[in-house]
């Protein structure tokens, strides 16, 4: 597997888990409790595939540099960091969210969710403009693996 190929899945999985998101966020708007169940934990499920892909992606192929022209590349930094502490702190909003629903903590639950549920939306759209800037606006960087990297290969 090549590096764009695994990026690719893994842009499926994360937009397939925020559409997830979407849907549930809108079932239980409707009042369709356990409907929004289900497509929230596919959306789970979808993104934590998402983040297993990807950090298998980046021990065992490496991470793809910015290809683009280089008076892009600060603003594109700039960027994929705004777009890395979305998803950690969207990731931690979905643990607690997670957990507030199967402990039943409702109250919590629906308090935390619409946040959660946004900032993970905001995150998917995010790291789909990292995505189009990494392999489809531009011609991809470089791929170097960690490991490589940190032993100076």
């Amino acid at each position: 597997m090549t590096a764009e190929s695994v990026a690719y899945l893994n842009e499926a999985f994360m937009l397939a888990s925020a559409g997830s998101a979407a849907v549930g966020w809108y079932l239980i708007r409707r009042g369709r409790r356990e409907a929004h169940r289900r497509a929230m934990l596919t959306s789970v499920l979808l993104g934590a595939a998402f983040f297993l892909s990807y950090v298998l992606k980046t021990i065992l192929i490496g991470d793809t540099s910015f290809g683009g022209p280089a008076q892009w590349r600060e603003p594109y930094q700039i960027f994929l960091q705004a777009h890395s502490v979305l998803a950690t702190v969207a990731a931690v909003l979905g643990i607690v969210t997670l957990r507030y629903a199967f402990k039943s903590r409702f109250a919590s639950h629906k308090r935390i969710g619409p946040w959660t549920v946004t900032i993970w939306l905001i995150t998917a759209a995010t790291g789909l403009m990292v995505f189009l800037l990494l392999y489809v606006i531009y011609e991809p960087g470089p791929t170097r693996n960690m490991f490589r990297t940190w032993l100076g290969f």
